[in-house]
């Protein structure tokens, strides 16, 4: 069966939410190809998540590549996330970040 992108979208959720964080969708009108999702995390980080097609043919728009880059420049944190294992590495990322806690 057929994996989608909101079930990895709910999946991504679910594990910031279980780190005591918000994954926030982001809705910005008149600005294309923001990410999907802002991940508040405690301690004040924040992740921003580009979420993909689990399947790989999610392709990388321009305008996605664009934020990527200029968030990642300006010091923040940018992933692209298309399935669980994407998401298990995040979370052992922002375990490290919170001394192992979580």
């Amino acid at each position: 069966m057929e994996v989608l992108e909101k079930e990895i979208e709910q999946k991504l959720k679910k594990m910031v939410e279980r780190q005591g964080g918000l994954c926030l969708k982001w809705v910005c009108p008149g600005w294309l190809g923001v990410p999907d999702r802002i991940c508040l995390l405690p301690g004040g980080t924040v992740i921003f998540v580009e979420l993909k097609r689990p399947d790989g043919k999610g392709r990388r728009g321009a305008m996605q590549k664009w934020w990527a880059r200029k968030l990642s420049e300006l010091g923040f944190l940018h992933l692209f996330i298309s399935n669980e294992e994407d998401i298990r590495a995040m979370e052992l990322f922002v375990r490290d970040l919170r001394g192992g806690r979580g």
